[in-house]
């Protein structure tokens, strides 16, 4: 796993009760080499004490604006100086700061003095993470290039059970080495196929599918983080994150235009869109109304992306396909790894709580040509992307070393 050491850590801790998780978080990037500077805010000392960080960090605590004898304006020379702003834990105040640009404190002046790498660790109550408000917030910061650890399901403040318990430290820690690990993918071309396509019945109407477009998003921002240059091709464009090229689709035929134009250019292809499998055979160009009595409609196979794009796969590409099942999971997908000459796919069971379409978790068995297996537990999306992005990455590495030992 990649050292830390030498890289500069402003830890800012604010005012969750999850703020004692923080200082074995502190310990933990010591550990492992960093520079840590701790920020407090005022809510995190109602939590925690100054001296604690102090002492772990092997440097003074900061905590406010005004108080510091070194420098007149700590927030800007701290801000300049970080390799990584890491807030953990993030409370939904935090985020809603962070998004609009509030600077209420040092936490949120040296946030908006830096350049660093930002990472954010929200942890909260179910009712409060579940808000339509935060998760927006949190969406927003995504797009800007902001790296998000999202909280686990366990025991809550009070005795309450649920989603929104800060992550382990040493999953953060983990989270923040992938960050500096990143570059992987640098000079390499990865195309990602997001959300599920719509098939036109009428002028208003359509059949799709439950697919969000979250995890083939999450595998794109993932790919930009670890250096590729990469091409988006997604239903939802609106919620694409930055720092990628957007190609906006609808229909299973404009997603296989945009895929066969794209994909003999890539150096992997991570198709982790939903494409639908019929579509109407017949299209109103007008809306069908109710009163015109029974609706019947015929439908036909649409074009199967992934197959044309396995047997038109150029030399050294890394195709990587996924397979949301409900019945005999490993076994379906690994006959499409096959089936369609396919170099790693990625199963889930859709039919289990919190897996695959429409939420924001996910649990995936990776299965790749040479016999790999990694399975992951319920876990963020991001987590699913990293692991899924390593496979093709392995795989990337042992077309190369097969290349050198023909050569």
């Amino acid at each position: 796993m990649t050292t830390l050491s030498g890289r500069r850590i402003i830890l800012g801790v604010t005012g969750g009760i999850a703020a004692y998780k923080a200082v074995d978080l502190c310990r933990r990037l010591v550990d492992a080499g960093a520079h840590v500077t701790p920020v407090l805010t005022s809510g995190a000392l109602e939590m925690v004490g100054e001296a604690t960080f102090s002492a772990l960090a092997g440097e003074r605590a900061r905590t406010s604006l005004f108080n510091d004898p070194s420098t007149p304006i700590p927030h800007t020379v701290m801000g300049q100086n970080a390799d990584m702003v890491l807030v953990a834990p993030a409370t939904a105040r935090i985020i809603s700061d962070i998004r609009t640009g509030r600077s209420a404190d040092l936490l949120t002046a040296t946030i908006l003095a830096t350049r660093a790498p930002l990472m954010v660790c929200p942890a909260m109550h179910t009712e409060m993470w579940e808000q339509a408000s935060v998760q927006e917030n949190l969406e927003v910061l995504r797009c800007r290039g902001v790296h998000v650890v999202d909280p686990e399901s366990g025991r809550l403040a009070g005795g309450d059970i649920g989603m929104g318990r800060l992550a382990e430290p040493a999953t953060i820690v983990t989270a923040v080495q992938n960050v500096f690990a990143a570059g992987d993918l640098a000079g390499k071309r990865v195309l990602v196929t997001a959300g599920g396509t719509r098939e036109p019945i009428d002028a208003v109407r359509f059949v799709g599918n439950r697919s969000s477009g979250r995890q083939g998003h999450a595998l794109a921002r993932n790919a930009a983080e670890r250096g590729a240059d990469v091409v988006l091709v997604t239903t939802d464009p609106r919620s694409a994150p930055g720092g990628v090229r957007v190609v906006g689709v609808c229909t299973a035929d404009e997603m296989h235009r945009a895929c066969r134009e794209e994909a003999p250019r890539a150096d992997v292809v991570v198709m982790a869109a939903a494409v639908a499998d019929f579509r109407p055979r017949q299209i109103a160009d007008r809306k069908l109304k109710k009163d015109q009595g029974t609706l019947s409609v015929e439908f036909e196979p649409t074009v199967d992306v992934l197959a044309g794009l396995g047997a038109a796969k150029p030399d050294g590409q890394v195709l990587v396909g996924f397979a949301a099942e409900t019945d005999d999971v490993e076994h379906n997908a690994a006959a499409k790894l096959d089936r369609k000459n396919l170099d790693v796919i990625v199963a889930n069971d859709v039919s289990k709580p919190g897996v695959g379409f429409e939420h924001e978790t996910n649990e995936v068995v990776v299965l790749s040509a040479d016999g790999g297996r990694h399975q992951t537990p319920l876990c963020s999306k991001d987590e699913v992307a990293r692991a899924v992005l390593d496979a093709a990455v392995e795989a990337l590495n042992r077309r190369t070393r097969n290349g050198r030992a023909v050569d």
